[in-house]
């Protein structure tokens, strides 16, 4: 399974944020969303980087007043792990296991076309081994007859 099946299926949709956000705009933009990440663009629609929940948490512990007072370029990660709408479902989930990281923008042609969740991938590898399960129980339940 390909990248592109699980984007057909839970669609495009990516919320973004600007660099100049405030964190505290970045955060309720999350809870409001009830998302893990958000990506950041600039006035181009150039990928810059992403901001995540964990991002957040670890600003409030150290200087819970930097969420007011930061911007989103400040504590966005800008050396991006992406992944590739033809990149394979497996391949995906290695390299999000690997690098410890749960949200990876899909960028194909140098241009943002989606996200991907490690949720959205443990579901697809979840969804395709019951198929063929599935497939192997009709299978076997033809042959014994």
């Amino acid at each position: 399974m390909k990248i592109r099946q699980i984007l057909d299926e839970k669609g495009p949709e990516v919320v973004t944020v600007s660099p100049g956000a405030s964190v505290m705009d970045a955060l309720q933009l999350l809870v409001a969303r009830e998302i893990g990440s958000l990506v950041v663009l600039d006035e181009e629609e150039e990928v810059l980087g992403i901001i995540t929940e964990r991002d957040i948490l670890g600003l409030a512990s150290r200087d819970p007043a930097a969420i007011r007072r930061d911007t989103v370029e400040s504590l966005m990660t800008d050396d991006l792990i992406v992944a590739l709408s033809t990149d394979d479902v497996q391949f995906v989930m290695d390299t999000m296991t690997r690098n410890r990281v749960r949200h990876l923008p899909v960028i194909d042609d140098e241009e943002l076309v989606g996200i991907i969740s490690i949720g959205d991938v443990v579901n697809a590898i979840r969804k395709e081994m019951e198929r063929e399960n599935n497939h192997l129980r009709e299978y076997v339940r033809g042959a014994v007859r």
